[in-house]
Order: C-alpha cells, then sequence, then structure tokens
C-alpha cells in the first residue's frame, strides 16, 4: 500500500500546476521578468495603466470570443472600429449631440456586424474571406470619410469621462467591467453561449431540436459588431480626435488574447475568463515593452512569440 501511495502522490502534485491555464504561468513570468528589468513596472499607477490601456482591446476580444466559439474569426474588428470611430467624429464635428455620436458608432459597428453575420450564415462563405472583404470596405470607408486626416472637433464631453472615475475608479475600468459583466451573462446564464458552443461544435444538435444555426450566428456577428463601435467610442475619447487607422490592427491582438486565453478554433472549447487573462497579458507585454524601450514593431513579433508560446505549454500539459 505504501509503494501504491508513494507512487500516486507525485501525481497529485502534478496535478496542481497541470490545472492552471498556460496563460497564467506566462503572466507570471513576465511579471517577474518586467520587474527585474525596470521597478516601474509594479507601480500601482502603472498596473492601474495596464488596465486602462486593455479596456478597449478587452471590448474588441469578448465578443471575439463568441465568434471564435462558433468556429468563425473577424478580421475586420480593427476596421469597422475605425470606420466607427469616423462615424462618430464626423457626426460630433457637424455639431450633434454626443450621444448621437456614441448611437452613430455603435450603428456603424452593428451594420457592418450584420453583414459579416448575413455572408456567413445565408451564403455559406468562410468567415475569413467574408471579413476580410468588410475589412477594406471599412477602412475604405474611413478613410474616404476622413480624407485620411484625423476628425477634431468631437467636443470635450467624451474625452472627459474617459479620463474621469466613477467611486475613484478610472472610467475605461468601469466600461470594461461592465462589458465582461454584460458578456458574461451571456456566455454563461443565456442560450447565446450554449448556442455558440454548440454552432462551433455540434450544430447538427440545433438543427435536430428546430434551433436556426443561421439566425444565431447572424445575431452572434452583429453584437460583435456593436461592442466593436462601442470600443471605438473609448478610443476617440482616449485619443479625444477619430483617426481613420488608430484601431487598425487590435483584431490581431483581439484574436491572439482569445487564442492565449485558451480558446479553440474547434469543438467550441474556451470561455470568457482565459479571454481576460489573454488580454491583461498582451497589456502587460506591451507595456513592459515599452518600459524597456522595445520598438512598437517589434512587439508584434513578440506577441506572436507569446501565443506560440501559450499554445506550446497548453500542448505540454494535454500530453
Amino acid at each position: 500500500m505504501r509503494n501504491v501511495q508513494g507512487m500516486d502522490a507525485p501525481h497529485r502534485w502534478m496535478a496542481v500546476p497541470a490545472g492552471v491555464p498556460g496563460v497564467a504561468w506566462m503572466m507570471v513570468a513576465m511579471l517577474v521578468g518586467f520587474t527585474a528589468l525596470n521597478r516601474q513596472f509594479v507601480d500601482v499607477a502603472n498596473l492601474v495603466n495596464i488596465g486602462s490601456q486593455s479596456s478597449i482591446l478587452l471590448l474588441i476580444a469578448l465578443p471575439m470570443t463568441f465568434v471564435i466559439l462558433t468556429e468563425g474569426i473577424d478580421v475586420s474588428a480593427g476596421a469597422v472600429a475605425a470606420a466607427s470611430s469616423v462615424a462618430l467624429g464626423c457626426v460630433m464635428q457637424a455639431g450633434a449631440h454626443t450621444w448621437l455620436g456614441i448611437v452613430a458608432a455603435i450603428g456603424t459597428g452593428t451594420l457592418f456586424g450584420l453583414l459579416n453575420g448575413s455572408l456567413i450564415a445565408w451564403l455559406r462563405l468562410p468567415p475569413f474571406v467574408v471579413t476580410l472583404g468588410t475589412m477594406g470596405m471599412a477602412q475604405g470607408i474611413a478613410l474616404l470619410l476622413s480624407g485620411g486626416q484625423s476628425i477634431t472637433g468631437i467636443g470635450t464631453a467624451i474625452p472627459v469621462f474617459y479620463n474621469g472615475a466613477v467611486l475613484g475608479v478610472p472610467a475605461p475600468l468601469v466600461v470594461a467591467a461592465l462589458a465582461y459583466v454584460l458578456n458574461h451573462v451571456l456566455m454563461y446564464r443565456s442560450r447565446v453561449g450554449i448556442y455558440a458552443r454548440a454552432i462551433g461544435g455540434n450544430p447538427e444538435a440545433l438543427r435536430f431540436a428546430g434551433v436556426s444555426a443561421r439566425a444565431w450566428q447572424i445575431g452572434i456577428y452583429t453584437f460583435a459588431g456593436a461592442m466593436f463601435g462601442i470600443a471605438a467610442v473609448l478610443l476617440t475619447a482616449r485619443m479625444s480626435t477619430a483617426h481613420p487607422t488608430a484601431s487598425l490592427g487590435l483584431e490581431f491582438d483581439a484574436i491572439a488574447a482569445v487564442i492565449v486565453g485558451g480558446t479553440s478554433f474547434e469543438k467550441g472549447k474556451g470561455g470568457l475568463p482565459g479571454t481576460l487573462l489573454g488580454v491583461l497579458t498582451i497589456g502587460m507585454l506591451r507595456n513592459g515593452l515599452d518600459l524597456v524601450g522595445v520598438p512598437s514593431s517589434v512587439q508584434v513579433s513578440c506577441i506572436g512569440v507569446l501565443v506560440l508560446l501559450a499554445l506550446f505549454v497548453e500542448g505540454w500539459k494535454t500530453r
């Protein structure tokens, strides 16, 4: 019996690290590494700054999780956010009320999401090809409306809100928290999460249950577009201007965050907690690289390495 127990004990000890997501190990490694290189990394002000900067990425990565769970992808996210930001800027520059600008941004994102979902669900076109096309459309519209220049004169209400606080908590963190709660409810307390996983893992089950997988797929892409519009409002508020290219590339970071967080492109595997950790990990990585003076052009490569490393850790755990 002692020999058997002795054999079992190591397995029980190994079960603890095996249950920790690979992204968590990445966060710990970066926390230790960047702190050793620059003590400013762990300052409270810098950590709050990481959270605030990551809020925009979180608004894009959360709905991207739903999209990827359906075995889809949306590479138009950054361009749609840019078009939404320009729409907000044009409305505000014309002297309209702040809320009309916000509605214009969210409405623009929603329309692009509806277009993506309709083409993918009803015409059964590949998500990558469809969203690649709408990415070009959105980017072209943003450049056309703005003339390729920043749109100023958006007023002070939105920037003031971004730089403000709610009960001592920075406003971007409050928006990010509310967005996470909304997406959490949809994922784990409603049919949206169930059907998203089913579309990606077992669409036939939905058909046998009399559920329209196409309608739900369109709804998921439309919701994602609306969230991209909200992210555009936050980005415009942070910059105090609407720029047609400021959000380009955010789709890469968002997809990377979802993948690093453990969501798979097949069989509906993954969830929002992992995405949240993935967003924070990428936020920590970019912030840490900034502190040590790494050029932004190199940071994209570092994020790619992070994705591969996280996948390696997950693969090693499941061996």
